[in-house]
């Protein structure tokens, strides 16, 4: 675009929908990285309805690292001011066994308790290909071996790649995808041949409350069943860690924990003090690194991101079954506003016969709010819409030509 507004993409991220071309942020204005996982390196001398509301007023102005199996070879960090999946560790930065921790029953409510009682749900996921490997972690569904993970843990083994999960008991197995969905960065495994697995308990994000005590557990750098504490920061950030290869950004409207989270953490799960899952760890902020590799300090400063539960086991469900994911859209696309310009979402494009267009959205309105949700920008607005299913009922508020107003829609499928 040549008005000096921020081009981004569209509210749907359907395939097939034209998104405006995606410009790389520098450290200074990309906020978020995922946190990648542990990268190994190769051995050469071997062979309708509505939903809650209350998005964050502003995207954070950081960055975000994955904390899963994304960077084979190498943890793949992003540009510290991009959303960044939390990464995988690096091989033979420090040498570990399996642990094996007795405990006698600890006190209801404790952090102690909530390890107990969930540690046996937690996996670590390693990935190898041909041109390495990498780590991450994830959350046992089903006692014969479902499993969900980051999307970015897994896509290594995508083409021609293997995936091993190691279970708490010290046991090993070999696993097959289901199904990925990259626009959630989520995905479901299969372990092979596997029975009286413990499955995690599925909480509630939609319950969660801001200074509330939660819990991560995963594989940092590698280092299987670690367990950290911390608070909920903040709800409802919108986290950007990126694109899919059509285009379509990966945003979601996010759980900041101060908990600390790392690479290897991806796809393990966060609870809270009942030992219920609330959100899948899967991206950090990072601070500036000293490595010209952009690797040197990536590491937990407390600002984690999690992918809030209620808001993706929808999707789960379907690439369960074998099913192609769907995601809900409005069918425009948007950028944000300049400044001094109205807060919210520029449309630039409606696509034709779309909820939008049916319902008087046009290119130059600036979408303010989602139900109740106040929209700050084009991530704020893709990361409302995608906490919504196809079919639900939004309400949306706009300014058109600086006159407000406000009209109901019917959210479409990007599988229509």
């Amino acid at each position: 675009m040549s008005d000096g507004r921020t081009p981004h993409h569209g509210d749907g991220d359907h395939p097939g929908e034209r998104y405006d071309p995606y410009q790389p942020r520098t450290a200074e204005h990309a906020p978020f990285q995922p946190a990648h996982t542990q990268a190994i390196p190769v051995q050469q001398a071997a062979p309708p309805r509505r939903r809650r509301a209350g998005l964050a007023a502003a995207v954070l102005a950081t960055s975000l690292v994955v904390g899963g199996g994304a960077g084979l070879g190498g943890a793949a960090w992003w540009d510290e001011t991009h959303d960044d999946p939390a990464g995988t560790a690096e091989a033979g930065q420090v040498a570990t066994s399996p642990v094996s921790q007795p405990q006698a029953p600890a006190a209801d409510g404790s952090v102690e308790s909530v390890a107990q009682k969930v540690l046996p749900s937690v996996v670590k996921i390693d990935v190898t290909t041909p041109q390495g490997g990498a780590s991450g972690s994830g959350i046992i569904l089903t006692a014969d071996g479902t499993i969900l993970t980051n999307n970015h843990v897994i896509d290594g083994a995508a083409e021609g790649g293997s995936l091993t999960v190691s279970f708490d008991d010290g046991t090993s197995a070999e696993a097959e995808i289901l199904g990925t969905d990259p626009l959630t960065d989520t995905a479901v495994i299969q372990a092979q041949d596997v029975s009286g697995l413990t499955p995690a308990t599925i909480g509630k994000s939609a319950n969660l409350g801001v200074g509330e005590g939660v819990v991560a557990i995963g594989s940092p750098f590698g280092l299987d069943a670690t367990v950290t504490s911390g608070i909920v920061s903040a709800l409802d950030r919108p986290v950007n860690v990126g694109r899919d290869d059509e285009g379509n950004s990966t945003t979601y409207p996010a759980i900041q924990t101060d908990a600390a989270i790392n690479p290897g953490n991806s796809g393990g799960p966060l609870v809270d003090m009942t030992g219920a899952v609330v959100g899948i760890n899967s991206s950090i902020r990072t601070a500036a690194s000293q490595s010209p590799y952009g690797q040197g300090g990536a590491g937990s400063i407390g600002l984690g991101f999690a992918i809030p539960i209620d808001e993706v086991m929808p999707i789960v469900d379907q690439m369960a079954a074998g099913e192609t994911p769907t995601h809900a859209r409005l069918g425009l696309q948007v950028a944000d506003t300049r400044s001094g310009d109205s807060e919210g979402a520029l449309v630039s494009e409606v696509t034709p016969g779309s909820t939008a267009d049916e319902g008087g959205l046009a290119a130059g309105d600036v979408i303010t709010r989602i139900d109740d949700t106040r929209i700050t920008g084009a991530d704020s607005l893709v990361a409302t819409i995608r906490s919504y299913r196809p079919g639900d009922t939004v309400t949306v508020t706009w300014l058109s030509d600086g006159e407000e107003q406000s009209a109901d829609f019917v959210l479409d499928s990007d599988a229509e």
